[in-house]
């Protein structure tokens, strides 16, 4: 998008971006810059991974926002807030902290389970992490910022209030109004409501749940139908949800006190969340359970496994006793297995798969469709019709969500009496002020892949090979030829991901061969004697004459070694 010339470059604006979280539900990474086009200070809010979606992204672990265009302003950021600690708001901090090296401002159980997780990548990296108590109010650079108390499945979730010479933004994190939380308060709907009145330039905020109507069903009301749930078990019961949801932890060990069953926990997640749980006072110094180890010791009627895999993580404890495949733990005919979550878009396939396979076992399996085991962390439409009312801005910018939620949520914040409604993307740059909002420029935006240990561009590399792979396969020849030009021997041909032969029964290696052979005739001597030459013209000769008989053109990849021959 170009530039808007009608505004002037050289004054000073308040300017809104995405990096990640507009128009996709995971990867939140947002910018608020203050000063002129040339001369800009920037705030990063959350800075979070979203997952793979399966056979579109083969290999991949997970995916992190591409950074480039705040990289390249590394020493404009005057630091990173995080809102929580879910890995789609925090989870690419460490791997991507390098490129930045700014402050990192976190409520208390945010910053230590950031520090925890510093242990999966050797615990080498040392982050500058400054504790800010909840609700309070700080600066960072010119952002005068203000944390406020909400409600979500994770304790100690933030809105931020960032108050700016050009008017005051609301940036909501994800949140719900909660009226019976399980653990931890409520939240703080009278300072939300007194910031309505300072008044509100811009509000930004969650769309998870822009489509669904009422409000969202208290954690107080799961944790009684969890507990009625367990009780109606006759054998062992497993009860798989988010590590990160502590309040579901904490009801789902008080249900296992209340129908008298032993916890037996399993997951790293799992046991890392408890503990930074109970440093940080939100379960008990005496809450107490059993290691995976023990299973096998306990009754099968008096055990309640609490386990990581409800989003079919392939190397999670469910899905390895699913496979039967873990070691300690199995379990079979007459079990209850329930998914105390709800499937994250992408993950159904694999959910699915582990949910048929605990079936074929003999187990009983109970979802969120059957039963009341999961409710949402964010705001359905009443919600945000409150938050609206209570905030009254005059600006909104729907965020954390596919562009379908951006868009309903839009609607509802006209219908709501907002003046000005805009749906940005990732990579748009909004200018808040002064001025009519608006769409003023792009900056480059993109994904990276966690491919083993590498970080890689999602445009280029070996995951773009890989996922060209699944769907034609590789051919590969092998050329020894003299200096000459003249073939030393016949090629070798190896064909993975292609057939073996054609729809007419004849041998797809006698058709390549046939190609290859042809090709290097019809070079004349000359050019035959320059390998690059003869690699390009076999290469293209090759995959066209296995388009002509299947219908598809293969990766193909030519080596050719030129030796000297004795006379």
């Amino acid at each position: 998008m170009a530039e808007d010339t009608t505004r002037h470059k050289g004054r000073e604006s308040l300017v809104f971006l995405a990096l990640g979280g507009l128009g996709e539900i995971g990867m939140n990474c947002y910018l608020y810059g203050q000063g002129t086009e040339n001369s800009r200070t920037w705030l990063m809010v959350d800075l979070g991974i979203t997952f793979p979606e399966g056979e579109f992204d083969p290999g991949v672990d997970i995916i992190l926002p591409d950074l480039k265009f705040i990289e390249d302003r590394a020493e404009d950021l005057a630091g990173i807030v995080l809102t929580h600690a879910h890995e789609d708001h925090f989870g690419a901090v460490i791997e991507l902290w390098p490129r930045l090296k700014v402050p990192i401002y976190a409520t208390p159980f945010t910053a230590a389970l950031l520090r925890a997780k510093l242990s999966e990548f050797g615990g080498k990296s040392e982050l500058p992490i400054r504790e800010i108590a909840m609700g309070a109010r700080f600066k960072v650079g010119p952002f005068d910022l203000e944390f406020v108390t909400m409600a979500h499945s994770i304790p100690e979730p933030n809105g931020l209030i960032l108050r700016t010479g050009h008017g005051t933004v609301f940036h909501t994190g994800d949140w719900k109004l909660e009226e019976r939380p399980v653990l931890g308060p409520r939240a703080d709907e009278a300072k939300i409501e007194a910031l309505g009145r300072e008044p509100v330039l811009a509000l930004v905020c969650d769309s998870t749940n822009a489509f669904r109507d009422g409000r969202s069903p208290s954690e107080s009301q799961v944790a009684a139908s969890l507990t009625e749930i367990i009780r109606s078990g006759k054998r062992a019961v497993a009860v798989t949800t988010f590590a990160s949801n502590v309040g579901r932890i904490k009801a789902v060990a008080d249900a296992a006190r209340a129908v008298d069953r032993h916890l037996v926990v399993a997951g790293r997640a799992m046991h890392r969340i408890i503990q930074v749980a109970k440093e940080t006072g939100y379960l008990p110094q005496n809450f107490r359970y059993f290691d995976q180890q023990e299973f096998s010791n306990i009754s099968p009627d008096k055990v309640l496994v609490l386990l990581t895999g409800s989003q079919g993580e392939p190397r999670a404890a469910l899905a390895r006793i699913a496979e039967n495949e873990h070691p300690s733990i199995g379990l079979g005919k007459g079990d209850l297995i329930v998914f105390s979550s709800r499937t994250i878009p992408g993950n159904e396939k694999s959910v699915g798969r582990i949910q048929n396979a605990l079936a074929r076992m003999g187990c009983d399996v109970v979802t969120d469709d059957k039963a009341l085991v999961h409710v949402t962390g964010h705001p359905r439409r009443e919600e945000l019709k409150q938050m609206y009312a209570w905030v009254k801005p005059q600006i909104a910018i729907p965020m954390h969500g596919e562009m379908r939620h951006l868009k309903e949520h839009a609607e509802l914040a006209r219908a709501a009496g907002v003046a000005r409604v805009l749906t940005p993307i990732n990579g748009d740059i909004v200018e808040l002020a002064p001025g009519p909002a608006a769409i003023v420029d792009e900056a480059p935006v993109g994904r990276l892949f966690r491919d083993g240990r590498l970080l890689v561009s999602a445009l280029e590399g070996p995951v773009r090979d890989r996922r060209k792979l699944s769907f034609v396969g590789v051919v590969m020849v092998s050329l020894v030829m003299t200096r000459r030009g003249d073939l030393v021997s016949d090629p070798i041909v190896s064909l993975d991901g292609v057939p073996e032969e054609t729809g007419r029964g004849r041998a797809m290696e006698d058709i390549v061969l046939d190609a290859v052979e042809g090709t290097i005739d019809s070079i004349p001597p000359q050019r035959r004697r320059d390998p690059d030459v003869v690699r390009e013209a076999v290469r293209r000769a090759v995959r066209s004459a296995i388009d002509d008989h299947w219908g598809k053109k293969p990766i193909a990849k030519v080596h050719v070694s030129v030796v000297d021959v004795r006379k």
